[in-house]
């Protein structure tokens, strides 16, 4: 059965480092499209970044370029997001999710599997 699972989340100063895993198991990255997405206290769930079925194409919400990146490790079927230069605006509950399609999209619906999420929270 497919089904994302996050880790990674945590405490972390602002200006900090934090490397979010998602690991899918019943599937093969190759087959399908992988987004990180967020949601902030009291506010609505928005996309971060993507990466393409080839993994090949990447994308990136305007609030995170530069500080974010989105990889794949096909032998541990793992996407990762490394986040660099956190800000308190970025604590929020991260999830992954796994699209059958594939194009890469920051838009929700767009995706069929979604985890549990992990908690990031930028603090000092």
């Amino acid at each position: 059965q497919l089904q994302p699972a996050e880790s990674g989340g945590g405490l972390v100063q602002p200006g900090g480092s934090l490397r979010l895993s998602c690991e899918v198991s019943g599937f093969t990255l190759d087959r399908g499209t992988v987004g990180w997405f967020h949601r902030a206290p009291g506010k609505e769930r928005e996309g971060v970044s993507c990466i393409s079925s080839s993994g090949s194409y990447t994308t990136y919400a305007d609030s995170v370029k530069g500080r974010f990146t989105i990889s794949r490790d096909d032998a541990k079927n793992t996407v990762v997001l490394q986040m660099i230069s956190l800000a308190p605006e970025d604590t929020a509950v991260y999830y992954c999710a796994v699209g059958l399609g594939y194009s890469c999209s920051l838009y929700g619906g767009a995706y069929d599997y979604w985890g549990q999420g992990t908690q990031v929270t930028v603090s000092s």
